[in-house]
Parts: structure tokens; sequence; C-alpha cells
């Protein structure tokens, strides 16, 4: 799957901005440098091998699956995506530090400001993955200076990549893209990770008000409803309890696209949990509906 890059086309998105500031960052000779420049060429390699050796698993009858000590699944690919991803960072003489699901990292708790780093899930929707379900992907984040200013999902059981990069717009497979114009929530449709015995019954109620307020409204958790934000195909997302490297890439995608991304307080940050993605129009609606 080849990645192309399309700069934009007014003379506000390309003015020059400060690190951290703007769609740029300053690289080690003292010059600037756009986030797709310093990072885009290391993501799409990694993506690219990520989708061979997850491709490969898929739907495989050597297909090892184990469990984590929380009960979760885990396989063969989703340890060889990782380490595949960290050798790759090492090789690319880029100053990155990885934090990711299967091998850890520090700080995984809070935002990395020393270093940047990349946060990357190998294989997100691993149930999905080892059931031969089509929606798994790999997400991958950079985070500079305490924010996210690269991100890429590349899911080949759907045949599809989605990339970012501060200040740059977000694209599928090359296409740009833009969340939908839809008002009001009345009027949406949404996602939902779901309400299994996870979460207590106020919880449980709180989600399915947020459903039941939709015009229609489905439960399929993960990476991909936040994506059919970002697409303009629903206009409403939510994870309930999730980890950073579950969410590194989403935020930036869907605020490329014109969206919004908060947790359930309102913040915009990776790091507690819950993730609300909208098109940004019914975004304090959504929130509202859900305390």
């Amino acid at each position: 799957m080849s990645v192309r890059y399309y700069a934009r086309d007014s003379a506000k998105e390309c003015q020059t901005a400060a690190p951290h500031g703007g769609n740029e960052r300053k690289i080690r000779d003292g010059g600037m440098s756009k986030y797709s420049e310093v990072y885009g060429k290391l993501l799409e390699e990694i993506a690219g091998e990520a989708d061979a050796i997850a491709m490969k698993y898929f739907r495989a009858a050597d297909l090892q699956i184990e469990k984590k000590r929380d009960g979760s699944r885990v396989t063969q690919a989703d340890k060889k995506v990782e380490a595949m991803a960290r050798a790759r960072v090492a090789a690319s003489g880029l100053d990155l530090d990885v934090l990711g699901e299967e091998m850890g990292g520090e700080g995984g708790n809070a935002p990395a400001t020393k270093r940047p780093r990349l946060i990357i899930d190998p294989i997100d929707g691993t149930e999905e993955f080892s059931r031969g379900i089509p929606t798994f992907g790999t997400l991958m984040g950079i985070e500079d200076g305490g924010e996210i200013v690269a991100a890429m999902v590349s899911a080949p059981g759907l045949g599809s990549r989605w990339w970012a990069y501060k200040g740059e717009g977000a694209y599928r497979d090359g296409v740009r893209l833009h969340v939908s114009d839809t008002a009001t929530l009345g009027k949406s449709m949404v996602f939902s990770t779901g309400t299994g015995p996870s979460k207590d019954s106020s919880d449980q109620r709180r989600i399915r008000k947020y459903l039941d307020s939709a015009r229609s409204g489905r439960s399929f958790g993960g990476f991909w409803q936040h994506m059919l934000v970002a697409d303009g195909a629903v206009e409403a997302a939510l994870d309930w309890t999730s980890k950073p490297w579950d969410l590194a890439p989403l935020v930036l995608i869907v605020e490329e696209a014109g969206g919004k991304s908060t947790t359930l307080s309102g913040k915009r940050t990776i790091y507690e949990g819950s993730l609300v993605s909208t098109n940004g129009k019914i975004h304090d609606e959504v929130l509202a509906v859900l305390k």
C-alpha cells in the first residue's frame, strides 16, 4: 500500500510556525521541516511491514493466541510487529523513544516532554484479529513536546490507511478527509464501545442514553469508529476505557479532518482512558448526554 503526501493549498496553512506550535519542527541542523518530512518515511515503512506481518497470520492455521494478565488476547503477530517497529526506529537515526503495548516503555501514564517518542499499538483489535474479523490495525502516533504531531492507522484487513501530520490535513489512502456537517445528535449516527460486564450499571446507562439519543446508534469500539468520524461517515465515536497506545493517532486524525476529540470531561489528552470523537458540531451535546 503506497502512501502519498499532499501539500495544503492555502497561504495560511503554509506559513512557517515555531516548533510544537505549528506544522514544522526544528531538526538537528537547525533548519525547519514539516512533520511529514521528518516522520513520514518511518511511519510508512513500519505500516507497510506491519501490514505484511498481520496478513501473514490473519485467519492462519498457525496463529498462536495467548491470554495476558488482564484477560486480553495477544498473538505472535502483535509481538513481531512491535519488535519490527522498534528495530526500524533504532535504525532510522531519529531521536525517538518508543512506548508500545507489548514491550512497554517509560512514562506510559503521562505525556513525554523531554524526547519525542513513537507510541504504538502493534495490532489494535487483537480480539477481532484472532477471530478472523478484519477490523484490526496498527496504530502509531509520534509524540513531540507532549503532543501528537504525526499519526498513522493502517488496517490491511479493511484495505485502508489513514494518516495526519499536524497542520497538514488528514487523509485516507490519499483522499483528503473532512467530518460531516450534521448539526444535532438527534440526526446523527454514532458508534460506541459496548455495555458489557466490565462497566458498572451507571456507566452502562450513560452509554445507552448516548446511543438512544442519536438517530442511529451502534456498539462497535476500537479505532475504526474514530476513523469513520474523520471519514465523515458517522458523527461520533466513544471509547470508555483505553490505554495511550489505543488512542495515540486518533485525536490528530480526527482534528485534522475538522472534528474534535476529548475525554469524557472535555480534556484534550490520551492519558485519561476515555475518548469521545465527534464532527465538532455535536461535541458539547454528546458530552452533556454522557454526564
